[in-house]
């Protein structure tokens, strides 16, 4: 629509001037000339506003209004961490990674507990957002950031799992136990639970690929199923006790290496951030071009990040005490099985829930995916391989000198000490009986000591022995055969 097609006037004061209908074409021409120059000044702060949001984001900082758990510090121009925040959203990932809750059960958990109203898609978009483990997506790509962290990546790739996971749990009106927790093995679908006649609670395949092959079960059956592994999932007590002393004793040497660690690591960032300072005085006195600052700025801004998400580590590490965790691991896994079947249904789905990822079905058995740490518990378990780390080079033992028969050093031994008739007694000393010197052990001792007449001897004893024909030594035989001979 045109100023024409409205038919009204405008007055411009400033230029004394009366826009109309029957406006004269110098009049128009000024006015559409006065237009494009505004709007050229529109599309060119658009780009400059632009440019300096690119800029900001290249050095680490979000150009935009802080997610929740932060803050803009309007002050320093940068995200600082909201006190008031930052408990809530890691709450969140603690409660999402369990796979315990839906968004929406989430939700309603965060208001119980914190008292912080919250939408699902709020919710889940803290648990899609990247800035929380220190990166950021800005202009359709992803940036390094400089903000403080406190939600440890490891608590963000479970909730990101339990978020795209398979064993996402599903939520009804009736709560079905094991719903979420199996994969069928004939074709990879869900294995889903439904009631029937108000009562009865079945598993069965999704049949998602088409016709599947799985039977259906009765809750109690794959009840029962599902708790077998739990029997093999045993820690020796003594290997428990021992890895528990072990790691109370080497908590004071981790924390003197944490330290140490530590100071390495704010070493390496006080240079790392001194060499960008520097670089940056250089970019204004003109000394290094455009394209080499920005590349280098993000190598820094990458590396600063990584130093950053290290010391975050070593924070979290010397706040836990390991020791302990290993000993409620262990007490976990050795009293898994007596807890499931003591248990009522939900009960046994969140102990499977915490011990397993995913379980495959198939018609006679379950194969359960185990967590962290209890795969290597099941593991250790299975091969029942409780001891310390294998020699890289194993050598077999030697064996005894009657362990093979046949042999030749203990026949040889034989031959010799039969063959080597004793010294008389007549022909020793009085009392030297006694005192003889032992026979030595080394069969090229007994040989250098027989006489010549004993080799020839010996070697037509041997012509002999391979003249006539050999019998085959029967092997040892049992008992009743025996006796029947």
């Amino acid at each position: 629509m045109t100023l024409e097609d409205l038919d009204v006037e405008i007055h411009f004061v400033k230029e004394g001037q009366i826009l109309s209908r029957d406006s004269k074409s110098q009049v128009k021409l000024m006015h559409d000339i006065r237009l494009a120059i505004a709007r050229n000044y529109s599309e060119n702060l658009k780009e400059e506003v632009k440019k300096g949001m690119s800029e900001k984001a290249s050095q680490g900082i979000f150009p935009g209004h802080a997610p929740f758990g932060y803050r803009n510090n309007k002050a320093e121009r940068t995200i600082e961490v909201d006190p008031a925040g930052y408990p809530v959203v890691n709450r969140i990932f603690e409660l999402y990674a369990t796979g315990k809750h839906s968004l929406t059960t989430l939700a309603k958990a965060i208001r119980a507990e914190t008292g912080k109203g919250m939408s699902r898609g709020n919710v889940h978009l803290i648990l899609q957002n990247p800035f929380y483990i220190g990166s950021f997506v800005w202009g359709g790509q992803t940036y390094p950031g400089t903000q403080p962290i406190f939600v440890s990546s490891g608590k963000y790739r479970e909730a990101q799992a339990v978020l795209r996971g398979h064993n996402r749990p599903k939520h009804s009106k009736r709560q079905l136990a094991f719903r979420g927790l199996m994969t069928c093995a004939y074709d990879g679908c869900m294995v889903t639970g439904e009631i029937q006649k108000e009562k009865y609670i079945y598993y069965r395949c999704t049949g998602y690929r088409g016709k599947c092959a799985l039977p259906r079960f009765r809750e109690e059956d794959i009840a029962k199923r599902l708790g077998e592994p739990l029997r093999s999932l045993q820690v020796p007590p003594e290997i428990a006790s021992a890895i528990v002393q072990k790691l109370r004793k080497d908590r004071l040497t981790w924390a003197q290496e944490g330290s140490a660690e530590k100071g390495r690591l704010e070493r390496r960032l006080g240079a790392i951030q001194t060499r960008m300072d520097a670089a940056y005085s250089d970019k204004l006195d003109g000394r290094i071009p455009e394209d080499f600052w920005n590349r280098k700025m993000t190598e820094w801004r990458i590396e600063e990040q990584q130093v950053k998400i290290a010391m975050s580590g070593l924070r979290e590490a010397g706040n836990c005490d390991r020791a302990l965790e290993a000993e409620r691991i262990f007490e976990l896994a050795n009293k898994a099985y007596l807890l499931y079947f003591s248990g009522d249904s939900n009960e046994k789905a969140d102990l499977l829930r915490s011990v397993f990822s995913n379980c495959l079905v198939d018609a006679v058995s379950v194969t359960p995916t185990y967590r962290k740490p209890f795969d290597v518990i099941a593991k250790r378990a299975q091969r029942e391989e409780w001891s310390g780390r294998r020699d890289s080079n194993p050598r077999p033992s030697a064996p005894k000198a009657d362990a093979l028969p046949g042999c030749a050093t203990p026949r040889h031994t034989q031959i010799l000490s039969q063959s080597r008739p004793p010294p008389s007694p007549a022909t020793l000393p009085a009392g030297s009986e006694a005192a003889m010197p032992p026979r030595s052990q080394h069969p090229m001792d007994e040989v250098r000591r027989q006489p010549a007449e004993h080799d020839q001897r010996q070697d037509n004893q041997h012509q002999q022995h391979h003249a006539q024909p050999r019998e085959k030594q029967p092997a040892p035989l049992s008992l009743p055969f025996r006796l029947r001979q």
